[in-house]
């Protein structure tokens, strides 16, 4: 699979339509999106965070996961360029993410949200979600 995401149009948010070949994939490569929408200037040093998410259903917890990236992106000034998955389901998971520490941000998220979320499992078997981003 080669595209991983697209940016979408949208009026006063951004709107990241994110691809996976599984759900894992496709959780790893809406961190990815999220991360480069937001342009860090990184520097060399190089970090590692645990995280473990428990939510409803698969929907509460890709905005969840999501949403605790960004507390710790806020909070710590670091990018996550990665996440390695111990355990992954649909109400709960444990990763490792990998990233740097960054000199900034060009460009800023506030959240998360939980409008017009949908995530798909299209027909070729692959995973598909649409996140609607604050900004």
């Amino acid at each position: 699979m080669k595209k991983k995401y697209e940016i979408l149009e949208h009026t006063a948010d951004l709107k990241i339509k994110v691809f996976g070949s599984t759900k894992k994939q496709l959780f790893l490569n809406a961190l990815k999106a999220m991360t480069f929408v937001q342009d860090p200037d990184l520097s060399e040093e190089s970090v590692v965070r645990e995280i473990k998410i428990k939510s409803p259903d698969v929907f509460f917890l890709l905005v969840d996961f999501l949403s605790e990236i960004l507390y710790l992106i806020q909070t710590k000034k670091e990018a996550y360029l990665s996440a390695e998955f111990e355990e992954f389901s649909d109400i709960f998971l444990k990763a490792k993410l990998f990233g740097k520490k960054v000199k900034r941000f060009k460009k800023d998220i506030k959240g998360v949200t939980y409008h017009d979320l949908k995530i798909k499992q299209r027909e070729n078997g692959t995973w598909q979600a649409i996140i609607l981003f604050d900004i």
